[in-house]
């Protein structure tokens, strides 16, 4: 047996495709198998040939999700045939009510537009990449871009959010000085006091 291959079987190779299927379900964008092999450790031609068998494992078994090889790499798709059942479940899960952390991204979104993930991770002191990616489905939030310095993805909020709020434009937005601690003047944008 060559170098990198493994019978699957093999402890070893059932955790490498676990791990692959871990590092899959959160990528937000296709990711290159040299990326994967450099962060595992691994050879490129291993990761390539876990990549492919669990794409092909997947289609045999008829799952509602695909792994597709695009141009910048992999990434799990719905399968077509899936798009009804997933287009109606997402139009239906966009009149339930937002959750806490839900309601909190999208203020911190809408009052720091365009901002990064990261930002507003570190404004609320949570990952919030879920709750974006939801928000994103529901169509409250939308890409904005790249920030120059960082390369980051930044998002707004769209037309159907400012609908759903009744508003015409985001200066309608209330103002926040209300509703904040007196002692902000020490406080950063994360919300920790600085010396």
């Amino acid at each position: 047996m060559p170098p990198g291959d493994a019978e699957e079987g093999d402890p070893a190779h059932a955790r490498l495709r676990r791990d692959l299927e871990a590092v899959l379900m959160v990528v937000d964008q296709p990711v290159a198998a040299y990326d994967i092999a450099r962060a595992f450790d691994r050879p490129v031609r291993e990761i390539e040939a876990a990549l492919t068998e669990l794409s092909e494992e997947y289609t045999v078994q008829g799952r509602g999700f695909d792994l597709r090889q695009v141009a910048e790499g992999w990434r799990v798709y719905t399968r077509p045939e899936c798009a009804d059942i997933v287009e109606h479940f997402l139009k239906e899960g966009q009149e339930v009510r937002l959750t806490q952390a839900a309601l909190e991204t999208l203020a911190v979104v809408a009052y720091r537009q365009p901002v990064s993930r990261g930002r507003v991770s570190a404004v609320r002191g949570v990952n919030c990449d879920g709750v974006m990616r939801t928000l994103v489905l529901r169509g409250l939030v939308e890409e904005a871009g790249h920030d120059p310095e960082s390369g980051a993805l930044l998002y707004r909020t769209t037309s159907y959010f400012l609908e759903r709020l009744g508003l015409r434009s985001l200066d309608e937005l209330p103002d926040l000085a209300p509703f904040l601690p007196d002692d902000i003047e020490g406080l950063d944008d994360t919300g920790e006091h600085t010396s």
